[in-house]
């Protein structure tokens, strides 16, 4: 309920602002504006101003439009309100509005979120996994990164959007000093045999990183009353030692438990070693369960921080950080073109509203981030050069500009045939690969 209703504001708010941009753009330059719609289909709820120009909510808001006078005799308007009497000047300038403003919100959004100030954890590595990237590159535990390629990183989402940034690239360095020390030290990562395609895990864990986090201690916390593990005789306190056979870790644990066959934990209690014996049982959520709480260590006081400054270095910082998101955007497409990364890595609605909801509940500046991180890659897609995105109609008016007269109808009208088509297959495509992740 809480990825539903985060995604619907989301997409409601993004929508607004994107369009919103246009609406302004053809006000300023003298455009009689019919209606402003979020949403498309049947209009649920409408509204005229005193321009005549009708607001409207339509039942599903998955995007929006404003249409604009463009001639038509029907609307019995001055041909001066006419959007195709405007230069190719003004009208590219009302094109352009659209993404102009969900980059202009998300500087404004990463602006609020950097003067309220985000608790954040710093980029150190916990664990480097045996015979992987970094491994080889002797990264060690405790090192705080502060330069990827030389961009200057503050938190593990910054190290990751720059990581994506240097996928095909033959290698990556990675400066910064182990904790606790001034020592700086580089390393170089060997990305040759990077193989970060379709798969699920992040890029970090690809390379064999994984951040410094709390951790699980071996101590059981809670029994929950009437489970298997209380069943079995498991109590508050137990020490486990091994689980079938294994030394005790939470993640192997939880393996162990979805898999639904019996287990084995030894545990020590009072000094003594005690063995049990249990099979998982099956929640109303569809997951094995044992009913087990453990005792949790949380993350030392010295591997967090908090990006917050003043309201000057805030809007200062916003602005570098929505300009290497689009750097990383647009460096994650050239990927995609190139063949470097597969389509599979795409994520449609399900993984929007997934993100929306995770955010939502964690607080406000992170819902906000995420909002922003949208915006973000809104103003980029909508400025692909087909049609009917933004892009595409900047392309026609380019090609007006250059041969000064529109070019034919039918080429138009294949244009948009085929950009519509094309974009429709990749939405497709998207919610396929989010339903095949989900």
């Amino acid at each position: 309920m809480t990825s539903t209703l985060a995604f619907f504001v989301l997409i409601c708010v993004l929508v607004f602002v994107h369009e919103y941009g246009h609406f302004w753009a053809a006000r300023k330059c003298g455009v009689h504006v019919l209606r402003f719609s979020i949403g498309f289909g049947k209009v649920l709820w409408r509204k005229k101003d005193k321009h005549g120009t009708e607001f409207a909510f339509s039942l599903i808001p998955l995007g929006g439009y404003v249409q604009m006078h463009n001639g038509e005799p029907e609307h019995n308007l001055p041909e001066s309100k006419s959007l195709k009497n405007k230069s190719v000047l003004q009208r590219a300038f009302i094109v352009i509005a659209g993404p102009a403003a969900n980059f202009i919100f998300a500087i404004l959004a990463y602006w609020a979120v950097f003067s309220i100030g985000v608790p954040t954890l710093k980029p150190v590595v916990g664990t480097v996994l045996p015979q992987t990237i970094a491994a080889q590159a002797r990264i060690q535990s405790d090192f705080e990164i502060k330069q990827v390629d030389g961009r200057k990183v503050y938190d593990w989402e910054d190290v990751t959007l720059a990581l994506i940034g240097k996928v095909g690239s033959p290698k990556v360095e990675i400066s910064g000093s182990q904790m606790d020390e001034n020592f700086p030290r580089t390393f170089t990562l060997d990305l040759t045999n990077w193989d970060v395609d379709g798969t699920k895990q992040s890029p970090l864990t690809t390379l064999g990183i994984r951040p410094q986090s709390g951790s699980v201690e071996p101590f059981i916390k809670t029994v929950v009353e009437n489970s298997v593990a209380d069943k079995a005789g498991l109590l508050s306190g137990d020490k486990i030692l091994t689980v079938n056979g294994q030394a005790f870790d939470w993640s192997h644990l939880i393996e162990q438990v979805q898999t639904g066959n019996p287990m084995s934990l030894i545990v020590e209690r009072g000094g003594e070693q005690k063995s049990f014996e249990f099979v998982p049982q099956k929640s109303e959520k569809g997951r094995y369960i044992i009913g087990l709480q453990p005792t949790y260590k949380p993350l030392a006081d010295k591997y967090r921080t908090e990006l917050k400054y003043d309201m000057l270095s805030a809007l200062e910082k916003s602005i570098y950080k929505v300009v290497s998101l689009v750097k990383t955007i647009l460096q994650f497409i050239g990927n995609l073109i190139t063949g470097e990364l597969s389509i599979k890595n795409m994520g449609g609605p399900i993984s929007m509203a997934k993100g929306a909801g995770a955010t939502a509940e964690i607080g406000l500046v992170y819902y906000l981030g995420f909002m922003a991180l949208i915006s973000v890659n809104l103003g980029v897609m909508n400025l692909f050069p087909i049609l009917p995105l933004d892009g595409g109609q900047l392309l026609l008016l380019s090609a007006e500009a250059v041969r000064r007269k529109p070019l034919a109808e039918s080429i138009q009208l294949r244009f948009q045939q085929l950009g519509i088509l094309f974009v429709f297959g990749l939405m497709a495509f998207a919610l396929f690969n989010d339903l095949i992740h989900f």
